[in-house]
């Protein structure tokens, strides 16, 4: 077989799954044997219209299986409508075999490649013993195929255009636990590593000095209190309207880093027009200064001071995080890392990370307005 052939035989199933059996299904199996009697009523100069009602009542129910067998309730329904058009030498003529048009379809919306493929080839020798048996004019024969090929396109077209969408749907679910990821880190991270180092100070000084093993408790609680109303907040944009999702951290919470009590200390400085920036971009910047402030607390050895500066101008927003430690070489990217370099990217900006020329490390992030504005 050729690709393009190939690729069609071993085509799966439609995804996602068909429906489960619903009450228009029933419907259609109530309905069709009716119009099937009405139509035979009227229409008395059709021949061998009673056993046409007869065959399209019987046949009535394959519609109940067309998602979960498709091929299967095809196969029956052309059989026997094939068998009884060369036993009364004659095309049924009654408007409801269209019933068959809804089993076609069904084929090529939900069957897999093999059924789609066998289904088209049972419509073509079906349609062709039909007139070999009875000799159409030519008009007879381009309105069958132009129906036939009509109504598989149009289940082709049904089926790429729901997959497309689950797709869609699928991107933006991994989108936005990629961002629940971040936001959790960020926030949980910077947190709890401040906790932890208060919680080895206290640790430290216990025994000798009991008066700041209550100063580093009450830090732990200040930290912790922190923590539960930054994950309450989370929750709550989560919980809440699509209005409400905007991002609460701006530039200015930025000055709250310098009030955390780890050590080492934190001195923040801001410049620029900072009400001109958009509060998504306000939000991933605070972001990463956060998670670069809690890098530097967990990794900078001998670290005695932490130096946040943003500057905000035409040209954007740079963000530089410094410290004075004693810092690896280069550094594995975690998930802190990651999350730094995804934020700056969704804004079309850059972060880079690294060892500082005059000693210690670096967070350098840039996010260039055209990144925001496009």
């Amino acid at each position: 077989m050729t690709s393009p052939v190939r690729a069609l035989w071993d085509a799966p199933a439609a995804v996602p799954a068909p429906p489960g059996r619903v009450w228009r299904d029933w419907v259609l199996v109530g309905v069709i044997p009716a119009l099937a009697v009405v139509e035979a009523s009227v229409r008395t100069d059709v021949p061998w219209r009673w056993l046409w009602a007869v065959v399209l009542t019987a046949l009535a129910p394959t519609l109940l299986w067309r998602r979960s067998r498709p091929f299967t309730m095809l196969a029956i329904a052309f059989a026997v409508g094939t068998a009884v058009g060369l036993a009364t030498a004659g095309d049924p003529q009654l408007y409801t075999t269209a019933y068959f048009l809804i089993l076609l379809y069904a084929v090529f919306r939900w069957g897999s490649g093999r059924a789609m493929v066998a289904g088209g080839a049972l419509v073509v020798i079906g349609m062709l013993l039909t007139f070999l048996a009875t000799p159409p004019q030519v008009a007879d024969v381009i309105g069958g195929v132009a129906v036939a090929v009509t109504t598989s396109t149009l289940g082709l077209a049904v089926r790429w255009r729901r997959r497309a969408r689950s797709r869609e749907l699928e991107q933006v679910r991994l989108l936005e636990r990629e961002q629940l990821a971040r936001d959790l880190h960020d926030t949980v991270a910077h947190h709890v590593s401040a906790i932890a180092i208060q919680a080895q100070a206290g640790s430290a000084v216990a025994a000798t000095d009991p008066g700041a093993t209550v100063q580093v408790l009450h830090a732990i609680e200040a930290e912790a209190t922190r923590t539960l109303r930054e994950m309450r907040a989370m929750v709550g944009v989560l919980r809440g309207p699509d209005d409400a999702l905007a991002p609460t951290p701006g530039l200015a919470e930025i000055r709250s880093l310098e009030m955390d009590a780890a050590t080492p200390a934190v001195a923040v400085r801001l410049g620029g027009d900072l009400d001109s920036v958009p509060r998504a971009v306000a939000a991933a910047v605070f972001r990463i200064a956060q998670e670069a402030v809690t890098n530097a607390r967990r990794h900078a050895r001998g670290a005695t001071r932490i130096d946040v500066g943003v500057d905000v101008d035409s040209d954007g927003v740079r963000l530089e995080v410094r410290d004075d430690g004693v810092g690896a070489a280069s550094a594995a990217p975690g998930y802190g890392i990651t999350g730094m370099r995804e934020r700056a990217a969704l804004l079309g900006g850059t972060c880079e990370v690294g060892p500082a020329p005059g000693g210690g490390w670096v967070v350098a992030a840039t996010l260039p307005r055209a990144g925001w504005t496009a």
